[in-house]
């Protein structure tokens, strides 16, 4: 019996050492960042979105030169940025094509997406620092500089960030302008401000926070992915479905990556629902089924109320969940004693 005591004290005392050994995100990142080159980044530098026909689009290859910038990858950064260059910035005003295709023609769609603008230009700004690189900040600042003239526009709220050049200001739609408020990178703002001043990035980035506090909707006072601008208040925008959901989840991501001052904000999304949600029933429609979207939850949670986190290892079948699952884990090494571990 004294033996059997002693053998469960011990294996106590060793599952105990074990918890406390756990590894934390830094360590599950920079497995993370393997697994995720190999699945899904190409030897020449193209990021696949195989959730969508193999697919490459800006968001993916600004995402992923963050991740190669912060894991000090800069072979896997050179080669992503070297691609994102050669592929995506064919418009010739410094702002990259959103959608390229494995089929012939690649793109088809000059039209950009300013998440994808703002990633790259970040990413460029931290590379350019980091390496000693000017020619990289010199691109970011191309970036920002042609953000500056085709999408940061006035409205009755402040200067807002149009989705793209085309399709989405008052002169484009009836209920225009239209937003996206996930494209509203925090973040990133503070960086892009050492390239130019160009764009005030703190006016811009107050009436973000301005709009994510209106744009409540329905029952559950969630925001829509896309959101109209054109009445007195924001609404959903006309001709797209009125769901929280795979854009808008980011929302809440962002501003737990922000400043702290911003994390007043958090306060409703906590816990964060990761489902599709129509809000004007508050229904879910669908489930963000896929494990890698648990750790963008679990930032939103930990900076929201400070509660420790244990981060699993990268499940890594597809490409957009685990991007910001690896994104969730560079955000909780940022954002420090607001993520307890």
């Amino acid at each position: 019996m004294r033996v059997m005591v002693v053998i469960l004290a011990l294996l106590a005392a060793f599952r105990t050492t074990i918890a406390l050994a756990a590894p934390g995100p830094a360590t599950v990142l920079s497995d993370g960042w393997r697994q995720y080159k190999e699945r899904f980044v190409t030897s020449d530098g193209r990021v696949v979105d195989n959730a969508n026909g193999g697919i490459s689009h800006s968001e993916g290859q600004g995402y992923a030169m963050l991740i190669a910038e912060r894991l000090d990858d800069r072979p896997a950064f050179e080669a992503i940025w070297q691609w994102t260059e050669g592929n995506l910035l064919v418009r010739g005003d410094g702002l990259a094509a959103w959608r390229w295709s494995p089929q012939i023609p690649h793109v088809t769609d000059h039209n950009n997406a300013t998440d994808g603008d703002l990633l790259i230009a970040w990413a460029l700004t931290e590379a350019g620092d980091k390496w000693h690189v000017p020619e990289y900040r010199k691109f970011a600042r191309q970036i920002v500089e042609a953000l500056a003239a085709k999408v940061v526009v006035s409205s009755r709220f402040g200067p807002i960030l149009l989705p793209a050049v085309m399709g989405f200001a008052g002169k484009d739609r009836p209920d225009g302008p239209v937003i996206n408020l996930s494209y509203w990178i925090f973040p990133a703002f503070k960086r892009l401000r050492t390239l130019s001043d160009v764009i005030d990035w703190d006016a811009v980035g107050a009436t973000g926070k301005t709009l994510i506090g209106l744009s409540r909707f329905g029952p559950k006072q969630l925001p829509t992915n896309w959101i109209s601008l054109g009445a007195a208040q924001p609404e959903p925008a006309h001709g797209f479905p009125p769901v929280f959901g795979y854009d808008a989840v980011r929302i809440p991501f962002y501003l737990a990556w922000g400043e702290p001052a911003d994390r007043d904000l958090l306060e409703s999304f906590v816990p964060l629902d990761l489902s599709v949600v129509d809000v004007k029933t508050a229904n879910p429609t669908e489930k963000l089924s896929d494990p890698d979207y648990e750790a963008m939850a679990a930032l939103v949670q930990c900076v929201g109320s400070q509660a420790p986190v244990q981060w699993r290892a990268l499940h890594g079948k597809f490409y957009y969940p685990a991007a910001l699952y690896l994104l969730a884990l560079v955000a909780a090494d940022e954002v420090g004693e607001a993520c307890p571990r």
